[in-house]
């Protein structure tokens, strides 16, 4: 209905009131199109859906299958719970001599995280499975359990390579381990609320694990027993390829399936390349073959439509497909359409899952090859991050976009997008955040006090190598000092504290050279290993995904030694008289920075640094680098 006119004169000018009045009363609030069934039909408020039927439909068993899933069972709308999952699975390895079935560790409220082991030889041990000399997938559902595609997907295709016989030539080619749901504890808060812009499954689970803690922002910190026991699987069983597999947020557009690796830029340029000109044009055209659009991550300039542009981006280490780059994992990171139906996600899942496992069989040696030039490559200077690029224009390219439409919100008070469900094909800009921000030369290793063990402990989870010195070692050595170092300012994207972390904005350290001797128990971690590149991600202060920038180095920031105004004050004339330059320095300060000259005890600070009485370790990075020799 519309408002009455008359009724509507009568209202006062508060705008607040007729705020409120307007949203309780006008019909025309709501954007046309939209049917607001009842108070929490919240896919009647997602955009507009097109008619969508593809060959894909056909892997979707009868009713009266025996094996049938969980997920088809429904009608494929729902997906099953943690413990119909397992009794599920459960059921099909005792039934398939091709399948077992592990757990690779437990959660935090203590359940286990199981692995499937597919492999036609039954080679069940990592040794026995290098064995086979076939390639290996390593694919993970659930990281965020809210996007759970990729277990029913899995479901599905586990049994099709082996009970039901129809892709068993999969398993000829390639071996593959799936974990069905990473966070377990996370698929557990199970509700119909949890993901307010995705259309299915009917109830899902959380982005979170128990402590609300993001698995996909832990793979270099490692808080979690999770992300641990997935790096534990990397390290024990060496997959050839890594797959994580996600559901967007955000915008509408054609594509159903969007993923990649981490470009072209990163730590890890011959995988990239492989990525992007092998696997990706393959993948595309089964996935199309199949009924399914794939694209390329898609991420909106404006944070609101595509009609501005969209960019792409190189993931840091703690992301997973960042991570695999550092560590030279070939790593694709799957982002299915939050806005198309769960029945459409699912298939285009495993149509990818079996595509992947058959252009790895056929293309293990290119990939090999390209895995052991990124392994050998010690490149002198490393990127710690990327930015977009300045003063460049992105490419114009076509984008599979869907129309919208922005109106003044009524609530927001703000522009809001309104999508209306008609394809369009734009030509628009096409970005990338792919040039390095910071680049450092290569160090020969650090070296890590004995004091800081926990740090090592850390990185020798990851596989990484360390010695630890059995007698003191004397060295030439660079240390950073930390002047600007400050607690980060919180962000949209990275509110403070982040993570269960303090973040730390170290800003630009200052470099010195010295001969320093370190005891016996220092840890020296050197750069030349197949993991060095994630050594100098982990240590070099000015990393986004250093242990410093994650606040695992929050002593040094401390200041425990102080000096009193009744001894500085007279100490400092002495100084002055003692030492005309200093004198001038200080008339000078006092002219220049008003902040300083008003604050009597940053004046007194000010000689205090200048005296041997100044803690020399204060602000000072305790992680020395060990120059290359030149």
């Amino acid at each position: 209905m519309k408002p009455d006119k008359a009724a509507m004169m009568t209202i006062n000018n508060n705008p607040i009131e007729i705020l409120i009045r307007t949203l309780l009363f006008c019909s025309f609030c709501i954007p046309p199109g939209i049917a607001v069934a009842d108070e929490w039909d919240v896919d009647a408020l997602l955009p507009p859906l097109g008619k969508w039927s593809g060959r894909s439909e056909q892997l979707i068993v009868q009713a009266d299958d025996p094996w049938i899933t969980p997920f088809e069972k429904s009608g494929l709308v729902s997906t099953p719970r943690y413990a119909e999952t397992v009794a599920w699975l459960e059921k099909l390895v005792a039934a398939a001599p091709e399948l077992a079935m592990v757990s690779v560790g437990r959660s935090l409220e203590g359940r286990d995280i199981w692995m499937i082991i597919a492999s036609a030889d039954q080679a069940f041990t990592a040794e026995a499975m290098r064995a086979t000399g076939k390639p290996l997938l390593l694919a993970q559902a659930g990281i965020h359990s809210g996007e759970i595609d990729g277990k029913d997907a899995g479901m599905m295709l586990l049994r099709d390579m082996t009970v039901s016989a129809r892709r068993k030539d999969l398993l000829r080619k390639s071996n593959l381990l799936f974990i069905p749901i990473f966070n377990v504890d996370g698929h557990e808060r199970f509700s119909k609320f949890n993901r307010i812009n995705q259309r299915g499954p009917i109830e899902m689970g959380w982005r979170t694990n128990a402590r609300n803690q993001n698995y996909n922002r832990d793979y270099t910190k490692l808080d979690t027993p999770g992300v641990r026991a997935i790096i534990e699987v990397i390290d024990e069983w060496q997959p050839d390829l890594y797959m994580d597999i996600h559901v967007t947020d955000g915008v509408d557009f054609q594509y159903d399936v969007t993923f990649g690796g981490n470009g072209l830029s990163g730590w890890s340029p011959s995988i990239g390349d492989w990525i992007e000109n092998s696997y990706r044009p393959a993948i595309s055209k089964t996935l199309r073959d199949w009924g399914h659009v794939p694209g390329d991550f898609i991420f909106p300039i404006n944070e609101m439509d595509t009609q501005d542009g969209v960019f792409n981006w190189t993931g840091g280490p703690r992301f997973s497909n960042g991570y695999g780059d550092a560590r030279h994992l070939p790593t694709i990171l799957v982002e299915n359409h939050s806005l198309k139906p769960y029945r459409r996600r699912v298939l285009s899942t495993y149509v990818m899952l079996a595509a992947t496992m058959e252009f790895l069989g056929e293309q293990h040696s290119s990939l090999t090859l390209a895995t052991k030039k990124d392994k050998e490559r010690l490149s002198p200077i490393v990127s710690l991050g990327f930015q977009e690029p300045e003063n460049t224009k992105p490419p114009i390219k076509e984008f599979l976009g869907i129309a919208s439409e922005r109106y003044q919100g009524l609530v927001s008070g703000g522009t809001v997008v309104r999508w209306t469900g008609q394809p369009v094909n734009q030509k628009i800009p096409s970005g990338a955040v792919d040039e390095p921000s910071v680049r450092i030369r290569r160090p020969a290793a650090y070296i890590v006090p004995p004091v800081w063990s926990d740090i090592v402990e850390r990185m020798t989870a990851h596989g990484i190598t360390v010695e630890r010195l059995d007698q003191p070692l004397t060295v030439t050595a660079e240390i950073y000092r930390l002047p600007q170092a400050k607690i980060a300012e919180p962000t949209e994207w990275t509110p403070n504290p982040f993570e269960g972390h303090v973040r730390i904005d170290p800003g630009l350290p200052v470099s010195e050279k010295m001969t320093m001797t370190f005891p016996a128990g220092s840890f020296r971690v050197a750069t030349n290993q197949e993991l060095g590149d994630l050594v100098i991600l982990m240590l070099e202060p000015q990393s986004p995904d250093s242990f410093l920038q994650w606040g695992f180095f929050l002593e040094i920031f401390t200041r425990t030694e102080y000096s009193e105004a009744y001894v500085m004050e007279p100490l400092a004339q002495k100084m002055m008289a003692e030492d005309p330059q200093l004198a001038e320095e200080f008339r000078e300060k006092l002219e220049n920075d008003k902040e300083f000259a008003a604050d009597a005890e940053l004046r007194l600070m000010w000689f205090y640094e200048k005296t041997p009485f100044h803690d020399r370790q204060y602000l000072l990075y305790p992680v020395a680098r060990i120059p290359m020799i030149e």
